[in-house]
């Protein structure tokens, strides 16, 4: 059996329940891309590439003819959207490090008022909007929690490419409606770790507060020239 197919068939069994080894990967590259990017480090980005297509393939079960799991349109679409914001990303944090020639690819900041408004509005309207669509295209009950998710998804890794301390909040506001979405489905293993993201989330939120903090400290003791 080549490394491929044992990838696509292979399972974990704890009790009555079964895992997918590519759900499980999956998220252990998307831990290690979170950590990295608490860290403010580019690999950050290519890492979480890895995970977003193996956990594609997860979601879109009825494609890969998973029948005992079901299909998730709006968690299978944002790892879509996230390879893509994700090279976004990449490209402007190697650019920024490569300027900056420091350790960090950026120095966190707030985004600004109007920023922070658009975030609010699109995930309301982009939450609404996207319901329909996934529902008319046999997307997993309740919907909209699945099209909240994906918004939250889009937005806070755009906030997190642009540099915004705000976007690990809209990642709290994403694991409090993802995680009970997730268990009722059954995907138990990318639920548990979407609990330890929630608790993650807020470390890094405190410690892109304080490198920013740091930031600006540091900027205030440099005399003017």
């Amino acid at each position: 059996m080549s490394l491929i197919d044992w990838l696509f068939s292979a399972q974990l069994h704890i009790g009555d329940q079964t895992l997918l080894w590519r759900e499980i990967i999956g998220n252990l590259f998307g831990l290690t891309s979170a950590l990295g990017g608490m860290r403010r480090k580019v690999w950050a980005w290519p890492v979480g590439i890895v995970g977003n297509i193996l956990l594609f393939t997860v979601f879109m079960g009825s494609l890969f003819n998973d029948a005992d799991h079901a299909t998730l349109l709006g968690q299978a679409g944002r790892q879509i959207m996230f390879i893509c914001v994700s090279i976004y990303g990449w490209v402007q944090w190697k650019k920024s490090k490569d300027q900056s020639q420091g350790s960090e690819a950026i120095t966190p900041k707030w985004a600004s008022n109007r920023a922070r408004i658009g975030l609010v509005v699109g995930m309301i309207a982009g939450t609404v909007a996207l319901t329909p669509l996934f529902r008319v295209l046999g997307s997993y009950e309740p919907v909209w929690a699945d099209a909240w998710t994906f918004m939250g998804s889009l937005l806070a890794t755009y906030g997190m490419a642009k540099g915004w301390t705000e976007f690990w909040l809209i990642w709290v506001a994403v694991d409090i409606v993802g995680v009970p979405l997730l268990f009722s489905v059954g995907y138990y293993a990318t639920g548990l770790m979407y609990v330890f993201y929630g608790l993650f989330t807020l470390v890094g939120f405190f410690v892109w507060w304080k490198a920013q903090r740091a930031a600006a400290a540091q900027r205030a003791d440099v005399p003017a020239s």
